[in-house]
Order: structure tokens, then sequence, then C-alpha cells
């Protein structure tokens, strides 16, 4: 009679933890994309780059 396998080792662990790793680093930077993307950013952003730009020396 064949013994089956038990799998009681954290084999493949490491694979799994990089899976999720990757999968959440995806969600995140999918966020900040669409916040970075949003109007209220882009004009935020603007208006500091006009105000940088207009200082004078």
């Amino acid at each position: 009679m064949t013994k089956l396998p038990t799998f009681r080792d954290d084999d493949g662990m490491t694979t799994v933890e990089y899976a999720i790793a990757t999968l959440a680093a995806a969600g995140l930077a999918g966020l900040l994309y669409l916040v970075v993307t949003s109007d209220a950013v882009s004009a935020g952003l603007t208006a500091l780059i006009e105000r940088a730009l207009s200082v004078k020396f």
C-alpha cells in the first residue's frame, strides 16, 4: 500500500507570499494612479508648479 504524502512543511510558501505581495503592490499602484490622475490632485499640482515658477528672485 502506498503512503500518501503529507504537506506539513512550508514548501511553496515563499511563492505564495511573493504572489500576495505582488497583488498587493499592483492594487496599491492602481489606487495611487487613480489618486494622482484625479482632478483635485492635478489642479493642486498645477497650482503648486505655477506658484513655484512665479517666485521673483
